[in-house]
């Protein structure tokens, strides 16, 4: 059983699989990874705890951040080896007044001027898309869906943080848009591992599939390598 799954009472995961929830979702032919708000302000700097990191940032999850990022920065080099579409998503740098807040947090601070950077290790490359943001979903008026059916995308590949806001958000319009979604179960993080573990069976049991690092590295494995990542 899955590290996430433990934390769900064994009845319910029975109920919801007798109810035809828990399905597994097909790949594609042309998947893309959508990576979530991988900046400091989510992450927080790296050797800070949880409590230094919500200092500094308000948003930021902490230790867990800087335990994922390895494993995505894997996740990562599957998709530049075979030359398929990387999307980085961040907060909108232009500070539109009318835009609001991605959640209903209170949060009077002023962050670092850094905070919406991204962390050496998970910096995007040359030609890979950032996609700046407003509200908790990538697709919430940007053009994410036009930019995806441009390139003839049909599934999509979730990342980051937060597991239960911006990637949940994320994967809930991704899938009503018609996408096959998956999402990576230690590629994601959460300040909360409740919160963590509650909305990857939500998303397991209605929107995507969620898969382990290796069974999504089995899924790429049809995917021929086109270059070294």
């Amino acid at each position: 059983m899955k590290d996430w799954m433990k934390l769900i009472p064994a009845s319910e995961l029975a109920t919801y699989k007798s109810a035809g929830f828990l399905t597994d979702m097909k790949l594609g032919a042309r998947p893309a990874l959508i990576v979530i708000d991988m900046t400091y302000a989510f992450t927080g700097y790296e050797g800070q705890t949880l409590e230094e990191s919500i200092a500094s940032f308000g948003s930021a999850c902490g230790p867990v951040s800087w335990e994922a990022m390895p494993k995505i920065m894997r996740l990562i080099d599957m998709f530049r080896a075979r030359d398929l579409p990387i999307v980085f998503t961040r907060a909108n740098e232009d500070n539109t007044p009318f835009a609001g807040k991605a959640t209903k947090s209170k949060r009077t601070k002023a962050p670092p001027p850094d905070a919406n950077s991204f962390p050496p290790p998970i910096i995007p490359r040359a030609g890979e898309w950032v996609l700046g943001k407003t509200r908790a979903s990538a697709f919430f008026q940007t053009p994410l869906l036009s930019g995806l059916v441009q390139k003839g995308v049909d599934s999509l590949i979730f990342c980051g943080v937060s597991t239960s806001g911006c990637v949940r958000a994320s994967v809930v319009d991704g899938f009503s848009n018609g996408f096959s979604t998956f999402v990576v179960d230690e590629c994601c993080f959460d300040r909360s591992p409740f919160a963590h573990a509650a909305n990857l069976f939500d998303m397991d049991a209605k929107y995507a599939s969620v898969v382990s690092l290796d069974e999504m590295a089995k899924l790429m494995a049809p995917f021929k390598e086109s270059k070294a990542a």
